[in-house]
């Protein structure tokens, strides 16, 4: 579906950017013409250029031969009107993973979280119309604290949402879609890096309470998310991944093994989620099951199709509702390497 287009990601250098470009390098959904990594961070942008370009002898099928005409780094920041609309001159595909997503940090910064996460989606909307822009397709890159938002950064990205999905009916060649997902294994800044640290040092982990859930995904599967959106979603519509949840005592447990390491609750951080929903109870009468995900329908009817309209969800999708096992939480864990707590740089893409 991509061959030929002209990609642009924003964010391109975080967690999910640096996973999203290498798929999209891979060829899986076609050979882009270009990819535009788009971001302010000009250490981050050379440390990954850089690790391209010494990638020489890596098999063609994740690493094309003539990357570095097919990759470009370009600096600028989703905050300026001009530097997007530069960046966006003759784009045909739009992945929106520029954010401030940390919770504490948007709780003290919340204006900081306000200019990235709702003033840079409305600088992409503004300059595809004011500037009659060919582009073909905007994904907006969300997450599961946008869903009854308690904290300044599922505000803004609930508001980043509902951005793209009005921005269909001001642009009209352009299919504006929506990605939700929750939490990402090992992803920089996460619980289980931080759980590896703590065991290195002799422990206590740390626990904000007790009862505290969250789903559990990888990169990857945030990556497949986002490409069975391009490939099925209709205009205005937000995929959820349909992935198991654990107990964060429960994750502790199975990490700490036999170790003589004990746990302590430190309680609740600001803005911080007892349970990740993906799926509110208020959206759940407009959420169908397609294709092994879960599919928001458009809240604006402008948008709705006459596709399908029964099989809603019954209930609001929470982490709470689907919790692994000891045993199934171990194994994923074994099976992403994220149990080998002395080694580092466990994978590199779950890490970044």
């Amino acid at each position: 579906m991509l061959t030929g287009k002209k990609i642009v990601v924003t964010g391109g250098t975080g967690s999910l950017g640096q996973v999203l470009i290498r798929r999209l390098l891979s060829g899986e959904m076609g050979k882009p013409a270009k990819i535009i990594v788009f971001s302010r961070d000009e250490a981050k942008q050379h440390n990954m250029r850089v690790e391209y370009m010494q990638k020489k002898v890596v098999t063609d099928e994740v690493i094309y031969r003539n990357f570095q005409q097919l990759l470009e780094f370009r600096i600028g920041d989703v905050r300026d009107f001009h530097s997007v609309s530069s960046c966006l001159r003759n784009a045909d595909v739009v992945f929106n993973a520029a954010a401030l997503k940390q919770v504490p940090t948007c709780e003290y910064f919340p204006f900081e979280a306000v200019q990235t996460n709702i003033e840079g989606p409305q600088n992409i909307v503004r300059a595809i119309r004011e500037l009659n822009l060919s582009v073909e397709l905007v994904v907006g890159i969300s997450t599961d604290k946008a869903c009854k938002p308690v904290n300044v950064m599922g505000m803004t990205k609930a508001i980043q949402e509902r951005l793209f999905i009005r921005a269909n009916l001001d642009c009209p060649d352009t299919r504006f879609i929506c990605v939700r997902y929750g939490n990402v294994l090992a992803s920089r800044g996460s619980v289980i890096p931080l759980f590896h640290e703590q065991i290195r040092q002799g422990g206590p982990i740390t626990i904000t309470t007790e009862d505290m859930t969250r789903f559990l995904l990888s990169l990857d599967q945030a990556v497949d998310t986002i490409f069975a959106a391009v490939k099925d979603g209709y205009r205005g519509e937000t995929y959820i991944p349909n992935v198991p949840s654990a107990k964060m005592t429960d994750l502790a447990k199975v990490m700490i093994g036999d170790r003589a390491i004990k746990t302590e609750i430190t309680g609740i951080r600001p803005g911080e989620k007892i349970h990740e929903i993906l799926v509110s109870e208020e959206e759940a009468h407009r959420t169908i099951p397609r294709n092994g995900y879960y599919v928001i329908l458009p809240i604006l009817p402008e948008l709705r199709t006459a596709e399908e309209e029964s099989n809603y969800l019954i209930k609001e999708y929470s982490s709470a509702d689907y919790l692994m096992s000891e045993n199934e939480l171990k194994r994923l864990l074994y099976d992403y390497q994220l149990l080998k707590i002395e080694q580092s740089d466990l994978q590199p893409e779950l890490l970044r």
